[in-house]
């Protein structure tokens, strides 16, 4: 027995590494399936109470709604504002301010209470704007500070924003510089720094667009004339977990809140040169919840769980 006994624990270390291996695999396969699992999230006991209690009243039109009011964007009586993580200007409520401004184009027909674009406008009303198709502000062409999430030919990624708004000032202020009977004029090192600062300043974004609308009426809105001079960005790395995503459709298809919380990662990590540690995560806050609620209700003998739609 004795001689045998090495050989036996080495057999049992390499079954105990395999085990080992599998469960790391299983762990990082859940976690790809559901990228909301690691969220920084603020407490959602509150979201959790008014799921129990049912639909509440909105206090500004009085109609019932389930966590909050999609038409008046507030959350409803049962969900005190107080309670939910609110980005707001300067660090207060421990969160940092959104990096640029929001605009959201939604379709006349996209149902209210199916929209995720209203989480955004609660969690950061200081700096979401939601319009509802015609009735669009007027970006002009040579505005280079604002910029389109759409998918397209035309496309570009995140990392690509501060090339492509540069060859943009560019192609705009090219004329003022071609004339010929102007004398040249050396300019001084610290000119040519300060030039060149300001250059890198002007490659990042102060409003980022977003379309709110099922992917089969989205046409209508991205074809409109005042959108066409702007940059259109892709976010074609991430996927969509939304549970209405739309057959037929890629998974790089997002839902528009999806877009918004993307776009700021990828845009705080790769054009500010910043490191992410979940500051926009909160952004997910309705989102995170109700994709829980609907994976509990798909899992067999789960809890039939409350409709979602308000």
């Amino acid at each position: 027995m004795s001689l045998n006994t090495p050989i036996f624990l080495k057999e049992r270390e390499e079954d105990n590494s395999k085990f080992v291996e599998i469960q790391q695999s299983q762990t990082t396969s859940i976690a790809a399936e559901d990228p909301l699992q690691n969220l920084c999230l603020a407490s959602q006991e509150v979201l959790q109470k008014a799921q129990q209690n049912g639909r509440s009243k909105c206090l500004k039109c009085g109609g019932s709604r389930m966590f909050y009011c999609y038409t008046c964007y507030v959350p409803v009586e049962n969900v005190p504002i107080e309670q939910i993580p609110r980005v707001k200007v300067g660090e207060k409520f421990n969160c940092l301010e959104l990096p640029l401004k929001i605009d959201i184009i939604k379709h006349p027909n996209e149902t209210d209470g199916k929209s995720t674009a209203v989480h955004a406008k609660l969690l950061a009303p200081e700096f979401v704007n939601i319009y509802t198709y015609p009735c669009i502000p007027e970006y002009e062409e040579k505005d280079h500070e604002v910029a389109l999430v759409f998918p397209g030919p035309k496309s570009v990624s995140v990392k690509e924003i501060s090339f492509h708004l540069q060859e943009k000032i560019q192609n705009n202020v090219g004329g003022k510089n071609d004339d010929l009977d102007k004398p040249f004029i050396k300019r001084k090192k610290t000119e040519e720094q300060d030039l060149n600062d300001s250059k890198c300043k002007d490659t990042t974004l102060k409003k980022i667009v977003f379309i709110d609308s099922t992917w089969n009426q989205t046409n209508k809105i991205f074809t409109d004339e005042r959108l066409q001079g702007l940059l259109q960005v892709e976010l074609k790395t991430r996927k969509t977990c939304f549970w209405r995503h739309q057959k037929g459709k890629p998974d790089t298809f997002l839902s528009t809140i999806e877009a918004i919380y993307y776009f700021l990662v990828d845009y705080h990590t790769d054009i500010l040169k910043e490191k992410y540690k979940g500051q926009y995560d909160n952004l997910l806050f309705f989102y995170s919840f109700m994709h829980q609620l609907v994976k509990n209700a798909k899992c067999p003998g789960g809890k039939e769980t409350r409709k979602l739609t308000h």
